[in-house]
């Protein structure tokens, strides 16, 4: 092997691959709310040496040698968590947000106990309880969901079901739910009927992160999040928790959910933690939330209707019907796609439309935001989107909307035009 030959002289294929999406990525304006760009110094963490060793076990309980290094970025990784979001316990070895839940459930929960989550089609995630993952198989889901009237969650009918189920957990925080959430009162009807709190903050970590969202920390049994949406971090799931639980989460996510860590991603979670406790970060922080009002208030302002009625936080949902009852959200976010968007469709509370076909769009605001965007281009973002989905048979205006996104994402690229994709 020779290790010192470049990508592009190994496998020219993989390399001309990594090299296009750098140029999709420079090409488009983004609004996928759970993606964003990360920063060279983590790109070259999550890309380096760290990646060769194998480390099954925790910092100072490892099963194989060698592993004296990867306990200190560990304990660097986790240590850090502690002190931007004032945790005692943080695990740190989660793949992924998904696996991360998996860790808790099984650390905390036998299967076949009741746990009461939000429904998928009205803002939760499919592992809160969805048939077709995981913990809709393993564990009895007992769905809640938002008010039909105003689109948010009513505390009053959640306390109603969650004395009436007793179940052994409630899970808060979604990925398609744009007003903030009352933690203190979530954790009163837990201890009311006896049960754990846990809160999935994988959407909304890198605000708190960032002071631009109440913290879950300090009311909740234990708290979930991925570090590469908002975060700007490398890939990857953490647990935050009282130290209490400690001991039956790390069984829960090693040996129970997964192998050997991911090092070179935690050494990536590293680098994000010490970059999200900058006051540069905050300002990050406080300018998406701003974007994403600004945003959702422009297609309002087109006669576009919003769940909710607007958003507290990174993210809004579009109801495509007030455009066009026959417009789904399949069929708008290709579209987006065809003139230099990326966003993805998703259902709205008392959606009609199956997950597949949906009527809605999720608009996210944290890439877009990464990569230099105010107030004024976001709003001009939204007026190109509403225009190009109120005239999508018009090719004409189709081609002007085009070039109009164009020049946005030329202004506001995530990297260098000769940055070939990797470090």
């Amino acid at each position: 092997m020779d290790s010192d030959a470049s990508l592009s002289e190994v496998d020219p294929a993989v390399a001309s691959l990594v090299a296009r999406d750098a140029e999709r990525q420079r090409s488009f304006v983004h609004l996928i709310a759970s993606e964003n760009f990360v920063s060279r110094a983590v790109m070259e963490a999550a890309g380096s040496v760290f990646t060769n060793k194998y480390s099954e076990g925790y910092p100072g309980r490892r099963y194989y040698e060698g592993c004296e290094i990867v306990d200190e970025v560990e304990n660097l990784a986790r240590d850090r968590a502690k002190q931007l979001f004032g945790a005692e316990y943080v695990n740190v070895q989660p793949h992924s947000g998904a696996q991360a839940n998996m860790g808790v459930y099984f650390g905390l929960l036998e299967a076949g106990d009741k746990i009461l989550g939000m429904s998928l089609d009205q803002g939760g995630h499919l592992t809160h309880g969805s048939h077709v993952n995981f913990s809709g198989i393993l564990y009895n889901f007992v769905a809640y969901g938002v008010d039909p009237a105003t689109e948010t969650i009513d505390m009053d009918e959640l306390r109603r079901v969650a004395h009436a189920e007793r179940p052994k957990m409630i899970v808060a925080g979604y990925s398609a739910y744009s007003r903030l959430i009352d933690w203190r009162a979530f954790r009163e009807i837990a201890d009311e009927v006896g049960a754990l709190l846990m809160v999935d903050a994988a959407h909304i970590i890198g605000l708190v992160a960032g002071g631009a969202h109440p913290n879950p920390v300090p009311y909740a049994h234990v708290v979930t999040a991925t570090t590469h949406k908002a975060m700007r971090g490398a890939r990857g799931g953490l647990i935050m928790a009282n130290e209490e639980f400690g001991a039956a989460l790390d069984k829960g996510v090693f040996p129970n959910a997964q192998g050997g860590p991911l090092n070179n991603h935690i050494a990536g979670k590293a680098v994000c933690f010490a970059e999200a406790a900058t006051p540069e970060y905050r300002a990050y922080a406080a300018q998406i939330v701003s974007n994403a009002d600004a945003m959702a208030q422009t297609v309002m302002d087109d006669g576009v209707r919003v769940v909710s009625g607007g958003t507290d936080n990174h993210l809004f949902l579009m109801d495509l019907r007030s455009i066009d009852e026959d417009l789904t959200g399949r069929d708008a976010a290709r579209l987006l796609y065809s003139v230099g968007v990326t966003i993805n469709f998703n259902t709205i509370p008392f959606d009609p439309r199956p997950p597949y076909r949906a009527s809605g769009l999720r608009v996210g605001l944290p890439a877009a935001t990464t990569c230099g965007m105010k107030e004024p281009d976001v709003a001009e973002v939204a007026r190109l989107m509403t225009r190009a989905l109120r005239e999508r048979e018009d090719q004409a205006a189709l081609d002007t909307v085009r070039e109009g996104i164009a020049s946005l994402a030329a202004e506001f690229a995530p990297y260098p035009a000769d940055f070939p994709g990797h470090v």
